[in-house]
């Protein structure tokens, strides 16, 4: 009994170990494509700057501290960095609206397409995905042609006698939203959908039949069961809108800068790329800590559930 126990046991080992060789290329192309780049980001950010861009092999901590703090230039006192909270303020701020915007369109737009026929599905499916197809910064630009202060909108407003000069939406943190919005709707609405899909709509019918109005049988009954859709959906644009950088480049004219200009800029013309590294780590572990809190509570709920 006990021989043929060791060998159970020895045969795991092996099968083990042979699942562990079978995928260790798969682990090896992903440290070194992800993980590894990442940990040569956090080295730069312990550095000193060079003359003129790279890294000084010298041990520093002052990009850390430059990340929230600025050092006087006559007696090294330090100060809040206001221009990066005012930055970062504003990345969190746009990253949040565009989310809720996504929201605000997506869910109707998820929701028609889960009601129509197997066929219409589909392609109201394949029409979603067309944005797709193009390239981020022409679909950036099409919006900037519309926009613009000579752009199709404004040329329509004043055409129809609603306004009589252009309205200064380009170069703002409103042409911004409309980009990221624009841009990013798609990653809502797909994921929305694929939880309606799924939806029996016979419990819609019952709520409908015992009296309940159209808002109650929206709020108990089909949002709770697209709740997964609309959390998937809500983390796939919150975490590329904070890091956006066609559109606030594109839209904003650098004007408004979100935290990847600032990034962008430290790496380009401020040749401080220790400086440019911790931003970058530091944009990493808000968002980190962000998804780490939400699948805390998220688990802590299904227990409380179950």
């Amino acid at each position: 009994m006990t021989s043929a126990n060791d060998l159970t046991t020895k045969l795991e080992a092996v099968d083990a170990r042979r699942r562990w060789l079978l995928a260790s290329p798969a682990l090896l192309t992903i440290f070194l494509a992800a993980i590894g780049p990442l940990f040569i980001v956090l080295a730069y950010s312990f550095l000193t700057p060079g003359d003129y861009g790279d890294v000084k092999w010298q041990f520093s901590p002052d990009a850390w501290i430059g990340v929230f703090f600025e050092r006087d230039i006559f007696d090294d006192t330090l100060s809040l960095a206001t221009a990066h909270v005012d930055i970062f303020w504003r990345s969190v701020k746009l990253a949040l609206i565009t989310t809720v915007a996504t929201l605000f369109f997506g869910f109707p737009t998820a929701y028609f397409m889960a009601t129509r026929n197997e066929r219409s599905r589909d392609l109201w499916q394949f029409l979603i995905t067309i944005p797709f197809w193009t390239n981020l910064l022409i679909r950036t630009l099409a919006i900037l042609q519309i926009i613009r202060n000579e752009g199709i909108l404004n040329t329509a407003l004043i055409k129809l006698g609603m306004i009589q000069e252009p309205i200064q939406i380009l170069f703002t943190d409103t042409a911004i939203l409309i980009g990221m919005v624009y841009v990013y709707l798609p990653l809502m609405v797909l994921p929305i959908y694929a939880s309606l899909e799924r939806l029996d709509f016979r419990l819609v019918e019952a709520g409908y039949d015992l009296y309940a109005t159209r808002w109650r049988v929206l709020r108990k009954i089909i949002l709770p069961l697209a709740k997964p859709g609309i959390i998937a959906g809500s983390i796939l644009v919150f975490i590329p809108a904070i890091g956006a950088f066609v559109s606030p480049s594109v839209l904003g004219g650098g004007k408004n800068m979100m935290f990847s200009n600032l990034i962008e800029l430290q790496f380009g013309q401020g040749r401080n790329w220790p400086l440019g590294s911790a931003l970058s780590i530091t944009v990493m572990i808000i968002v980190m800590a962000a998804l780490l809190v939400y699948a805390r509570n998220n688990s802590a709920k299904d227990e409380r559930h179950a």
